[in-house]
């Protein structure tokens, strides 16, 4: 089937690749809708890694997606096919440690699509557990339900930061997951967000939703803090950047005894200032995808409370998948999330 593989760092193909996917009792086999250009998707492409995933072999990118069940296997009950659904890209050992304890998402034996060494689901069909794809409202679309993914990393990163109704939040970084972490955190009963970055019109998207934008070129960060906490601090920051400059004065802004959550993943080791930390007992939490999190996403999505169809500002069609990554690693300041449909 078609595929859209990274051969190596910088270079990218479409091309005929021999999947044979046998159905198995639990699976259901999709033909793939639409998928979004996730930040790491690019930075595979740009740079070949993250941290400690390193490309050695070529890979077919992709895992935020969405499609239809073409088939089911024998023991499913829960989805039949023509269901529209999203699918969870990271499937554990159900056997495992991690996922007794409830943490199935720190499962070291997890496949997880597009993180070497397991292709992604930028093809025409993938065959995947039933119990890691979760059926859409009629009135969420497969390009809204391929951000259920980026979404529940936002949730996963609100659930961790605990979050009590009346906080005030942080969030550095305003890109697709910084948007969502700040939506994420609006539903969890945050009373206000304030968000941060250096490209304007991504700002203007998220005070559409109400939050406060703070352009860090143009403004001081501190000084809309102290006005909007009255001098005390922010409760939480999600640092949403994987930034270095962001991460080094990341405690400045939070409040005595506040809590971080670090969501952005550094393409390399960044410094943290541990005494800086120590001066406010701050709390610090990391997120690493979510658990647990999909069916909260889509009944978000499904009730409205949550509205990510301002978010999706590019579309490209397969064909041109080459050209939506290209645009993905260099877009336009206006842009949020790029999808690819099929």
């Amino acid at each position: 089937m078609k595929a859209l593989v990274l051969k190596e760092k910088n270079k990218l193909a479409i091309l005929d690749m021999p999947f044979k996917e046998t159905l198995g009792p639990d699976d259901v086999r999709i033909k793939i809708h639409t998928v979004g250009i996730c930040g790491s998707d690019v930075h595979y492409y740009t740079h070949g890694k993250i941290g400690n995933f390193i490309v050695k072999e070529p890979m077919v990118l992709g895992h935020e997606a969405s499609g239809t069940v073409i088939e089911v296997g024998k023991n499913v009950k829960s989805l039949k096919t023509d269901d529209r659904i999203c699918m969870e890209p990271g499937v554990p050992d159900l056997r495992s440690r991690a996922v007794m304890e409830g943490m199935y998402n720190l499962d070291p034996a997890v496949v997880f699509w597009a993180t070497p060494p397991y292709h992604g689901c930028l093809r025409e069909t993938v065959v995947h557990p039933a119990m890691f794809c979760f059926k859409l409202p009629d009135n969420v679309s497969f390009a809204e339900g391929a951000l259920v993914e980026p979404l529940s990393v936002g949730l996963q990163a609100v659930k961790k930061a605990n979050v009590k109704p009346g906080d005030v939040a942080l969030v550095t970084g305003c890109g697709t997951i910084g948007i969502l972490a700040g939506l994420a955190a609006l539903a969890g009963g945050c009373s206000k967000v304030i968000i941060t970055d250096v490209i304007q019109p991504k700002l203007d998207i998220a005070a559409t939703y109400g939050m406060v934008p703070v352009n860090i070129k143009k403004q001081d960060l501190m000084d809309v803090v102290k006005k909007e906490t009255g001098g005390w601090g922010v409760d939480i920051i999600f640092e949403a950047s994987g930034n270095e400059a962001a991460i080094a004065s990341i405690f400045q802004p939070l409040c005595p005894g506040g809590k971080v959550v670090f969501i952005g993943m550094p393409v390399n080791p960044v410094p943290v200032d541990i005494v800086a930390a120590q001066a406010k007992e701050a709390r610090m939490e990391t997120v690493f995808r979510y658990a647990n999190i999909y069916p909260r996403a889509v009944a978000l999505l499904g009730s409205g409370k949550i509205d990510v169809k301002p978010l999706i500002t590019d579309r490209y069609k397969f064909a041109d998948a080459i050209k939506a990554f290209d645009y993905a690693a260099n877009p336009q300041p206006r842009s949020v999330k790029t999808v690819i449909e099929m």
